[in-house]
């Protein structure tokens, strides 16, 4: 079977180097940027120049060691003519994110971002109840990513997009793309130490209203049970449903039934293999157009000044 060569450039976030051991589909076969032993098999490059020169790779995934320079990375790998997947966010700043969208559109090269959060669980069950009406229609939506401070923490926001857009994003993901809104206005206001907590206040284009808080804040372990606290709660005119310590306790609750907890079904196929199914047949079977798929992080950095 004919599998995908796959460049990384950087450590710098989520890598998928562990997803392709065994992968039947893909491949590692070059990294740049990288601070550790090359994976067995794949080139090391001096740069992105190199990766982006090298005939075995047909998708670069981008963990970029900036993140504000992220985006000049994937402007330049579209333009080679290779796919790319990138860490959230994938830019910092909306003109970066319209160009992206727009070398992408013009093809043939293809970009995404790593945005599979509603298709896991808890979360994809919860997106699976809301669009069934079981709840009705949507008045109100709350969501929280609290993660934990370590003064390993870079203070410079380039390096890693910062609080708003690092760990904001997925509070606009959890409205967009598991509730279902489409976010029409959003503004942030930090707390007097920036860095370390930020709220949301959020409209949606059927006159909904959402709230949504993201901070460093969260005890690390053993202080608490996981590396951070998720809450994603939603309010419609016949109930709500939530899901609260990352999805630990998930729960229903309609008008005139009893509460219950919300069984969410296995998770959807990877984020990954749909990149990987699509760049090598275009079969890749995604639930959003790439305009969708970006709100989020489009609304992060429009709430986080980054217009």
């Amino acid at each position: 079977m004919k599998k995908l060569g796959i460049g990384l450039y950087g450590r710098n976030g989520h890598q998928v180097h562990g997803l392709l051991r065994d992968h039947p589909r893909a491949r590692c076969t070059a990294v740049a940027a990288w601070d550790e032993a090359c994976p067995e098999g794949a080139r090391m490059h001096v740069d992105l120049d190199g990766l982006l020169g090298d005939p075995e790779v047909a998708l670069v995934v981008f963990c970029s060691p900036r993140r504000d320079e992220q985006g000049g990375h994937i402007l330049r790998c579209l333009q080679s003519g290779k796919h790319a997947l990138a860490e959230k966010p994938c830019c910092m700043d909306v003109d970066t994110l319209d160009r992206i969208l727009e070398c992408a559109r013009r093809g043939p090269a293809r970009f995404h971002e790593m945005a599979g959060t509603a298709l896991e669980s808890p979360w994809r069950g919860m997106r699976d109840c809301i669009r069934s009406g079981a709840i009705g229609e949507v008045l109100q939506v709350f969501s929280q990513k609290s993660y934990p401070w370590g003064d390993w923490r870079p203070e410079d926001e380039g390096v890693d997009g910062g609080l708003a857009l690092q760990v904001g994003v997925y509070n606009m993901r959890f409205a967009e793309h598991v509730a279902g809104m489409r976010i029409r206005s959003a503004r942030m206001e930090p707390s007097a130490h920036p860095v370390r907590a930020v709220s949301f206040i959020m409209t949606f284009e059927n006159g909904a209203v959402g709230s949504a808080i993201a901070n460093y804040a969260c005890p690390a372990p053993p202080g608490w049970s996981g590396w951070g606290y998720d809450i994603v709660r939603v309010f419609g005119t016949e109930g709500f449903v939530e899901a609260v310590d990352g999805g630990r306790i998930t729960t229903l609750a309609r008008n005139g039934c009893r509460p219950e907890p919300l069984i969410s079904p296995p998770d959807d196929s990877s984020w990954f293999d749909r990149v990987v199914d699509e760049a090598l047949d275009g079969t890749g079977d995604f639930p959003w157009t790439p305009e969708e798929e970006l709100r989020p992080t489009r609304w992060a950095l429009l709430a986080g000044g980054r217009a």
